[in-house]
């Protein structure tokens, strides 16, 4: 009858048939270029972060002030080009080896950032700061209460020039300019190696369905 399985005899099921026009296509490798503009758009993000951080951040949550080191007097640990985030102190809180940034005069935005060698006392009685810079041999004039500025919160090397680049009322602008372009490069290239993942998955899982 028809159906029926001869006795002792097994059946060999059919190997599915692939139906035409459904073969596999063969796999796309991406270009080296591809994944060089996808490490370099990240790399991109973490500088531009980083360099916000230090910039602008971290000075303007804290209410330090960002400078660059122009002179060679604190030399050889704070060369020119160097980047000094000074922040807010207490006077009395000021010790000696402390690096110290004061306005040299009333009203003039021109300052030294020197380290504290010792105290001393005014005409008055009043503490003052005796300041030198680590590659002076001689030492500043007395620094008093209100002409000190900030101390020393932490330097990065050359990133000062930097700082003096976008320096000005427009830091803020063009630092936030610069930020969302590699951003915006850097989420594109990310969104763009996400969806064509996704387009060769859903492709494979039509290439395995057809084939059932």
């Amino acid at each position: 009858m028809t159906g029926e399985q001869v006795p002792g005899v097994e059946e060999t099921p059919a190997e599915p048939t692939v139906p035409e026009g459904t073969e596999p296509e063969p796999k796309k490798e991406k270009s080296l270029g591809y994944y060089f503009g996808l490490m370099f758009g990240i790399v991109l993000v973490i500088v531009v972060a980083f360099f916000a951080a230090i910039l602008i951040v971290i000075p303007k949550v804290g209410g330090a002030i960002p400078l660059t080191v122009l002179t060679q007097s604190m030399e050889p640990g704070l060369p020119p080009g160097t980047l000094i985030v000074v922040g807010p102190v207490d006077f009395d809180d000021i010790k000696v080896g402390d690096v110290i940034t004061y306005q040299i005069k009333s009203g003039d935005p021109a300052v030294i950032t020197h380290r504290v060698i010792g105290f001393t006392s005014g005409d008055k009685g009043d503490a003052q700061l005796l300041l030198q810079g680590d590659n002076n041999d001689l030492p500043d004039d007395p620094v008093r209460e209100v002409q000190v500025q900030g101390r020393l919160w932490y330097s990065v090397p050359y990133v000062g020039f930097v700082n003096s680049a976008v320096n000005g009322e427009n830091r803020s602008v063009i630092v936030a300019v610069i930020a969302g372009l590699f951003f915006a490069y850097a989420a594109y290239m990310v969104v763009t190696g996400v969806v064509d993942s996704r387009r060769k998955k859903r492709g494979a899982g039509r290439r395995a369905t057809a084939a059932k």
